[in-house]
């Protein structure tokens, strides 16, 4: 067990159970400071209850906010029992890989979100 992340494109398909498929942009394992910067994302967009199993979408704004902080080493201190330690400099340029697919993503018209599972 343990924090699962991910990020992906949107689709405008669904499958059987209603849910939107989607295409993967980037995947982390244990990286509790982006989880703290996401769900200060979904807290600000009106996200309520537990930040869990549950997409954000993120903006064009979003990311460049995200690429700053981890450009500048802001990422927010985050724990939880099963996030692990700090990995910040281990992601740091799949980090900033991300903000670029992201960018590009957006800029084809695509909905990227971020999602997590622990």
């Amino acid at each position: 067990m343990g924090l699962d992340q991910y990020a992906a494109i949107r689709l405008d398909t669904k499958d059987e159970e209603g849910n939107y498929e989607s295409e993967e942009l980037a995947y982390w394992r244990k990286h509790p400071h982006l989880q703290g910067f996401m769900e200060n994302l979904y807290v600000e967009k009106g996200g309520e209850g537990e930040f869990n199993c549950v997409d954000v979408e993120l903006t064009l704004e979003d990311i460049d906010a995200l690429e700053a902080s981890v450009k500048g080493d802001e990422l927010p201190e985050t724990g939880g029992f099963f996030f692990g330690d700090d990995s910040s400099d281990y992601y740091k340029e799949s980090d900033l890989e991300f903000c670029v697919n992201a960018r590009k993503a957006l800029a084809d018209g695509q909905t990227v979100v971020y999602s997590s599972w622990w």
